[in-house]
C-alpha cells in the first residue's frame, strides 16, 4: 500500500466552526505554509515584572520549501516555532497555517492542526517502554486509526529512515542517529502538511548529524514536505536551507535566501553567528582585536561566489597590495546547494595598503568582511 501524503497532492485548509479542515483536492494554493504576521509572545502582566520571549514578528515560510531559524540561547527560537502549532499562545498579532490562524481555533481544530504538524525535538521523547513499531505508531493510537491500518502505515514510514529492521528495538538499544530517524518518522505518522524541527540535531555528533540532515532534505524533495527548522548552528543551515530568518532578543532582525544571508550579512548579530562558524585557529581567535594597533595587521575574509567564483583574484591581490598577504584559513562548499568559498588573510594594516586593497574590491567586486585585527 502507497501512503498519500499531504505534500504531494494541493490541500488547502481553512478554518470553519473552529475546524481544521482540508478543502477537495485540487485546490491550488497562494498563500505561504507559515505566516507570521505581527506576532509576539509575552509572559506575565505588561509592563514591569513581565517577559516579552517574541515580539512583532513578520516572517512567511514557502510552501515546499526548508527554512530555517537560527539564533542565540534564548533568543526566542523555541517560542516562535511552537506559537504554528498552538503550544504558545500568541499575545499579539497572528500565526497562520495553510491561511488559518492558529489563534482562532477551538480545541478541536487544534487537535486537526496537531495531526496535519509533524514535529521533531532535540532530545527524541521516545518512550521507553515501546518499541521502535509502537513509538511510530502512537500518534496514529491516539487518533483512533484501526490497528491494520497501522501496520500498512508503519513499515514503510520505517523503511523510509532507514530502519525498518529495527522495527522490535526498544529506545535503549538504538544509537542517536536511530532515535531521531524515529522520531522523524513517528513525525510522518499522520501525514503531515509541515514538519517542525526543534534543535533536531543538537545532541548529534557531526557525521550523525549530517546523515540526520541528508534523510530531511529527502523528505523535503519526495514528499514535498514544508519544514520549518531552528537551530544555533549556522553550518546546519547553510547544509539544508534554502531560506532563514536570524532572531535576536525575539525579534527577526534579517531574513532571505540562505546565500545571499551568508554571503552578504547585514545585521551584526548575523554577522557575529558566521564569525562563529569559521573555522579558525584557536590561536588567531584569541588574538583577534577590534581596533588597529601600531604594527597590526587587518583580518579579512574574502567571499568567492558568482563571477568571482572563477576568477585568480588572490594572485592579483597580492600583486595589487604590494605588500605580503597571509592565507590563514579557508574553504570552498556549498550553501543550500551553490557553490561558496571564502578565504581568511591578513596583510598590513597601513593606510595605504589597506586603501590599495579597497581599492582592488570594488573594481573586481570581491565581496569582504573586516573579521579584526592581529598584532
Amino acid at each position: 500500500m502507497t501512503t498519500q501524503h499531504p505534500g504531494q497532492q494541493a490541500a488547502a485548509n481553512t478554518a470553519a466552526n473552529g475546524q481544521f479542515r482540508s478543502d477537495p483536492a485540487g485546490a491550488t494554493h497562494s498563500v505561504p505554509m507559515v505566516a507570521f504576521q505581527g506576532a509576539g509572545k509575552r509572559y506575565g502582566p505588561a509592563g514591569e515584572g513581565g517577559f516579552t520571549a517574541v515580539e512583532s514578528v513578520d516572517l512567511t515560510v514557502g510552501r515546499g520549501a526548508i527554512t530555517g531559524i537560527i539564533g542565540r540561547s534564548g533568543a526566542g527560537k523555541s517560542t516562535l516555532i511552537r506559537m504554528v502549532n498552538g503550544l504558545e499562545t500568541v499575545t499579539s498579532g497572528k500565526v497562520l497555517v495553510d491561511g488559518v490562524d492558529v489563534g482562532a481555533l477551538g480545541e478541536d481544530g487544534l487537535r486537526s492542526l496537531r495531526r496535519q504538524i509533524g514535529m521533531i525535538f532535540q532530545h527524541f521523547n521516545l518512550l521507553s517502554s515501546r518499541t521502535a513499531f509502537d513509538n511510530v505508531a502512537l500518534p496514529l493510537e491516539i487518533a483512533g486509526v484501526d490497528k491494520k491500518t497501522i501496520r500498512t502505515k508503519v513499515g514503510p514510514l520505517l523503511d523510509l529512515v532507514g530502519l525498518g529492521n529495527k522495527a522490535g528495538s526498544y529506545p535503549s538499544e538504538l544509537s542517536g542517529g536511530q532515535k531521531q530517524r524515529i522520531g522523524i518518522a513517528r513525525a510522518l505518522a499522520t501525514d503531515p502538511k509541515l514538519l517542525l524541527s526543534d534543535e533536531a540535531t543538537s545532541a548529534l555528533d557531526p557525521e550523525t548529524t549530517q546523515s540526520i540532515l541528508e534523510l530531511l532534505k529527502r523528505i523535503n524533495a519526495e514528499l514535498g514536505l514544508t519544514v520549518l527548522l531552528i537551530t544555533h548552528e549556522m553550518e546546519v543551515v547553510k547544509t539544508i536551507a534554502s531560506h532563514v530568518a536570524v532572531i535576536d532578543a525575539g525579534r527577526i532582525v534579517e531574513s532571505g535566501r540562505t546565500f545571499d544571508v551568508y554571503t552578504h550579512p547585514q545585521h551584526d548579530t548575523t554577522r557575529t553567528l558566521l564569525a562563529s562558524a569559521l573555522k579558525l585557529p584557536q590561536w588567531l581567535r584569541s588574538t583577534v582585536k577590534p581596533q588597529p594597533s601600531a604594527g597590526a595587521r587587518v583580518l579579512v575574509r574574502l567571499v568567492f561566489f558568482g563571477d568571482t567564483a572563477f576568477k585568480p583574484l588572490t594572485g592579483r591581490l597580492v600583486a595589487e597590495l604590494d605588500s605580503d598577504l597571509n592565507i590563514l584559513a579557508g574553504a570552498i562548499e556549498e550553501i543550500a546547494g551553490e557553490p561558496f568559498g571564502s578565504l581568511v588573510v591578513s596583510y598590513s594594516a597601513e593606510p595605504d595598503v589597506v586603501a590599495r586593497a579597497n581599492r582592488f574590491y570594488a573594481e573586481t567586486g570581491l565581496a569582504t568582511e573586516v573579521l579584526g585585527y592581529v598584532a
